[in-house]
């Protein structure tokens, strides 16, 4: 397919004061599902996050946890990256604002801007918001609060420089004017140039003296770089800009941004002081910025001071990825806040990816294999029930994109969803069960069941940007490979000479009840208290600054390490684990060891049965969704979204590898 052109998108990058709640996880799962939408399309996506490690709040984290402020936000960092990977997010690139790099050119940048006299040094006194790390003006608040975060600011009195953003407000105002679809949805748009371009803005505060946890000013080194100047630039230091120098490949390449996905909360920073400072560098503002709502815990806000937050960790200990991806691109509207709870996401999952989705992919592999040994294949025997199905699958594509391109992902999965919907009403139109009663109806029970597969590969390969294990997972059951973006808006794409399901089919999604999930959730804290996330960063970020020496072992702790050739005698699916494969294995012991391993999004147990591989064999056992697992599998991941396990099939079982 030939490129449509480059495409870069990014999130709002995390601030690291804290463990990332499934809200703050929702803004990268959002710009995952754009990216690989616009991949599937044909663009050539690059996709930035990240995480913001600078400011007063962590500061003071890092003071209360005896620790200095690197190494607090090396550790908060990483665990905000550990969440996100969790949710199988496609970025090309994960920036932090304390790498160098990026320190370098916001200093350049700054000294720019002061130059060219777009920054002054004067003194400030007046209202600042400590969680967002924000100056106000009394104009700004509602009800005497915070427009943004809705806690009472405090009077700040100290030398600062300031940025004159009325040099620029008009230019802004004209182009929010000519560029209607800049800032999504519209009553963000509305709502910043009603209260705050067209009531005139006041010049904008850049630096503090009264922290120390900065980036600081090269010519004035007792000032730091205001938190959001230090964080907004990294759209552009993270693709190579340079301040005064000649600019790296990927920027030449990608800017200006296609899509800035963030929070509702924080629009004020992304469409007006960011433009701002944009055409100060004289740079092309981004495309659009997508302010989208909360994802609210049973109505509420989270907050973990209020004790109302669920982690992607715990969810999808017990939904798994992809059913927690659905989730929240399901249920997080375009412009009103969404709302989450373990009642809600269960039975979402249920009714929607266990009933209409895992059914029709089972009960459509499972009459294959009854009524054809597994082949597949298009007879051509037509009926009137077939033109409705085939109309409804070449519709699917366009209506998806058109949604898509609209930012409405919810409204997006509705239209796959009803593709599934309508292949689970083909079935019962068509009555395969009864056409198997007629030898002479074969033909057309085969052209049946070829238009199932056909129509659900469509779905399944247009269901990858939302769920993409689960689409992978689908295709392979069915026997082929993703559609092409081309050949989406047609039928017929599985060989009308035949094809072959798996044998078996696995269960995508397991219908739970409450009461398990509970009791589940109880045993992965018994005999301790869930640990308070201010607990939970600082030991991360001490096991960070401990591992910091990581690749340099000493030769004892690798002869530690005892590995061996086993045999794989045998390989069954770990019910609610689609990820995990139980191995019964022969290491040459003459005693049968369990191991789970999360390998069967890329391998089936026939295809293991008899392999020799090597394993980790003096782990200490660990209990995987059931199964105690006496030892690890060694594996490669090639990081294209693939792992491919390693074989020693002309080693014997028992062979220790040295």
């Amino acid at each position: 397919m030939e490129s449509k052109g480059a495409y870069y998108i990014t999130t709002a990058i995390a601030y690291t004061s804290g463990k990332p709640h499934i809200g703050n996880v929702a803004d990268p799962v959002l710009a995952d599902c754009i990216a690989r939408f616009k991949r599937m399309q044909g663009y050539d996506v690059y996709f930035q996050t990240g995480t913001d490690e600078h400011g007063k709040k962590n500061e003071q984290k890092a003071k209360a946890a005896n620790l200095s402020p690197k190494e607090f936000v090396d550790g908060t960092s990483a665990l905000v990256k550990e969440q996100f990977d969790l949710m199988n997010l496609s970025y090309d690139h994960f920036i932090r604002t304390t790498d160098d790099y990026h320190v370098k050119e916001v200093q350049k940048i700054f000294k720019k801007f002061y130059d060219q006299g777009d920054i002054y040094k004067s003194s400030y006194e007046g209202l600042y918001c400590d969680e967002c790390e924000s100056f106000l003006t009394e104009s700004q608040l509602i009800d005497g609060k915070c427009p943004d975060c809705g806690r009472e600011p405090r009077k700040e009195q100290e030398e600062a420089y300031f940025f004159k953003m009325s040099n620029y407000t008009q230019r802004l105002i004209d182009h929010i004017n000519s560029h209607p679809d800049f800032i999504q949805p519209v009553s963000r748009r509305n709502e910043m140039m009603n209260n705050f371009l067209l009531p005139g803005l006041q010049d904008l505060c850049v630096t503090r003296t009264s922290i120390k946890w900065g980036i600081p000013v090269d010519f004035d080194p007792k000032h730091v770089i205001y938190v959001w100047l230090d964080a907004l630039t990294n759209y552009i230091t993270g693709l190579g800009y340079h301040c005064g120098g000649e600019s790296g490949e990927l920027f030449k390449k990608y800017w200006p941004a296609g899509l800035h996905v963030i929070g509702k909360d924080i629009t004020r920073f992304h469409t007006i002081y960011w433009p701002i400072f944009l055409m100060a560098l004289d740079l092309p503002l981004p495309k659009q910025v997508f302010g989208h709502p909360w994802v609210l815990m049973d109505g509420s806000k989270m907050s973990k001071s209020a004790g109302n937050v669920m982690y992607a960790d715990d969810l999808v200990d017990i939904f798994d990825a992809d059913a927690v991806r659905y989730y929240i691109l399901k249920e997080l509207p375009f412009e009103n806040d969404g709302n989450i709870t373990w009642d809600l996401i269960n039975e979402r999952t249920n009714s929607d990816l266990a009933n209409i989705l895992g059914n029709l992919v089972n009960r459509t592999v499972s009459m294959i294999n009854k009524y054809f040994g597994g082949k597949v294949e298009d007879c051509k025997i037509a009926a009137p029930e077939d033109e409705d199905l085939h109309a409804c699958v070449s519709a699917c594509r366009d209506k998806v994109a058109d949604k898509m391109e609209r930012l409405r992902t919810a409204d997006a999965l509705t239209e796959i969803f009803a593709l599934f919907k309508r292949c689970n009403k083909y079935i019962d139109e068509t009555t395969p069960w009864i056409l198997a009663k007629d030898p002479q109806k074969g033909p057309r029970l085969s052209t049946v069941l070829y238009n199932l597969v056909d129509s659900i590969a469509t779905g399944a390969t247009l269901l990858f940007p939302f769920m993409p294990e689960t689409s992978v997972a689908i295709l392979r059951q069915l026997g082929t490979v993703p559609l092409p973006w081309e050949l989406l808006d047609k039928t017929n794409n599985y060989p009308a000479n035949g094809g072959k399901v798996t044998d078996t089919p696995s269960i995508l999604f397991e219908r739970q009840e409450m009461e398990d999930i509970i009791k589940r959730m109880e045993e992965k804290y018994a005999n301790s208290e869930p640990a308070p996330a201010e607990d939970d960063m600082q030991k991360k970020a001490e096991l960070h600054k401990e591992l910091q020496g990581i690749a340099k072992i000493g030769i004892e702790d690798f002869a530690a390490v005892d590995l061996r050739v086993a045999k794989i005698i045998d390989c069954q699916p770990v019910k609610r684990a689609k990820k995990l494969l139980k191995l019964s294995l022969d290491d040459g012991t003459g005693v049968v060891r369990t191991v789970a391993s999360g390998i069967a999004p890329w391998y089936k147990p026939e295809d293991l049965t008899g392999r020799h591989i090597i394993v980790v064999s003096n782990l200490k056992p660990a209990t995987l969704c059931g199964v105690e697992s006496q030892g690890m599998i060694l594996a490669a991941d090639s990081g294209e979204n693939e792992v491919k396990v390693i074989f020693a099939d002309n080693i014997p079982a028992g062979s220790k590898v040295r």
